[in-house]
């Protein structure tokens, strides 16, 4: 994740120790007193759960393939046992997902379960289950924050998601939230179909008083897995990263409290560094100590995010559904994620060693390390290849004809996709 509000306007939010090992932040002078809590590569990986498959949308790109259907899942106990089991790893966070994690009928035991052990639990949900009692029962269950999914104003929305009224539904559980004094915010995954409404999506968020967003990139995993059908170009990326700094900034000045994230994409922090070297140097480069402190992000995969999913495997992170480490059934989590007799897994946890191509000889390596691994397999067929998604030039990266000459000698150049490039 890159806290836009954090990162170019100097604020903070609750993730601040996750994303940058802080606990204060850039003060109203740009002064850093922050507090190393921890080295980035020793932290305990945030745990997405895929609590069931079941959905009761569509959505075009659900990374899950999920549908509304009855799957296989762990039972109610096997979960318990899993939630104690991640406890003692002394995980910092559960994300319950799905499919859609209220058709759980046991969802709210398993959300108790994962509080009373010093977890924090947290919700992603598409919303629309959600109504006045629904919102007390999570609250009362102890989850820190909920997560409600949008793609769009309206009509986009529920073209996205597959169903009339979705949009509407979505915000009906927004506002339940709100009353019941659960803390809430939206997610919204960038493409093709929403980009042109971006600043329509900022009005929209100051006008219904939602004080958190993250706008995630596309990862090409499951339904989301038609490569560049959906995706931003390289432009039109770098196009969205500006209105979402220039309106962040905008709800600053204003003295808004309202937390913008990007999330898949760790170059928009180096794209970030880019514009405030421009306005501040002295900013800048206490951005750049923050996200070299960050190694490619809280969320790195192997790193500082796990996936399980519905009956237990274990996979560097939700959008690799296709590979596993294990199963929960098998071995302990804690087991499986550290061992590095895994090829991949002991890659990702040393990804600076193992990455090829412009992302190892790129400049800002240490800031980014490589970004979505997935991606890079995805299209390339290779997990250390570039990351298709980085909009930074050749010369933005400090790539030279020598580079690039020797990149192509070592058999490490990989031409990113035109489609992007349009």
């Amino acid at each position: 994740m890159i806290d836009i509000g954090k990162l170019y306007c100097s604020g903070s939010s609750t993730g601040d120790g996750l994303r940058y090992g802080t606990e204060a932040t850039v003060d109203a002078h740009g002064n850093l007193p922050h507090k190393r809590v921890e080295l980035a590569s020793q932290r305990r990986p945030i745990v997405v759960w895929n609590v069931t498959r079941t959905c009761n949308l569509n959505c075009v790109h659900c990374y899950t393939d999920s549908h509304n259907k009855k799957y296989d899942e762990l039972t109610t106990d096997q979960g318990l046992k899993l939630i104690d089991d991640l406890a003692a790893f002394s995980i910092p966070s559960l994300l319950f997902s799905g499919g859609e994690p209220l058709m759980r009928k046991d969802i709210f035991t398993l959300i108790e379960r994962a509080s009373n052990r010093n977890i924090r639990p947290v919700l992603s949900t598409n919303g629309t289950l959600i109504d006045r009692d629904k919102a007390h029962a999570i609250k009362d269950a102890g989850i820190v924050y909920v997560g409600i999914s949008l793609d769009g104003m309206e009509d986009v929305n529920d073209r996205f998601r597959g169903m009339d009224g979705a949009f509407k539904k979505a915000m009906k559980g927004f506002e339940h939230c709100i009353a019941v004094g659960q803390r809430v915010g939206l997610r919204l995954t960038l493409t093709r179909r929403n980009f042109e409404d971006l600043h329509r999506i900022f009005d929209f968020i100051e006008k219904e008083g939602i004080n958190r967003a993250c706008f995630y990139h596309l990862v090409y995993s499951g339904r989301g897995g038609n490569l560049f059908a959906d995706d931003l170009t390289y432009l039109q990326q770098r196009q969205a990263l500006d209105i979402i700094i220039e309106r962040t900034d905008d709800f600053f000045r204003r003295g808004l409290d309202i937390n913008i994230l990007t999330v898949d994409n760790h170059v928009d922090g180096v794209y970030l560094y880019r514009k405030l070297l421009q306005k501040d140097e002295q900013k800048a480069n206490q951005v750049k100590d923050l996200l070299t402190w960050n190694g490619g992000g809280a969320y790195s995969t192997g790193v500082g995010i796990a996936n399980i999913d519905f009956v237990g495997n274990v996979h560097p992170d939700q959008f690799w559904q296709d590979y596993t480490f294990g199963n929960v059934l098998e071995r302990n989590f804690a087991d499986i994620w550290m061992d590095e007799t895994d090829p991949l897994m002991k890659g990702l946890k040393h990804k600076a060693e193992y990455i090829k191509g412009r992302c190892r000889v790129c400049q800002y390596k240490a800031m980014c390390n490589g970004s979505m691994r997935v991606r890079a397999y995805r299209v390339f067929g290779d997990p250390w290849a570039p990351d298709p998604q980085c909009y930074l030039t050749d010369e933005e990266i400090g790539l030279t004809d020598e580079t690039i000459t020797e990149l192509k000698s070592n058999g490490e150049y990989f031409e990113m996709p035109a489609e992007l490039k349009k």
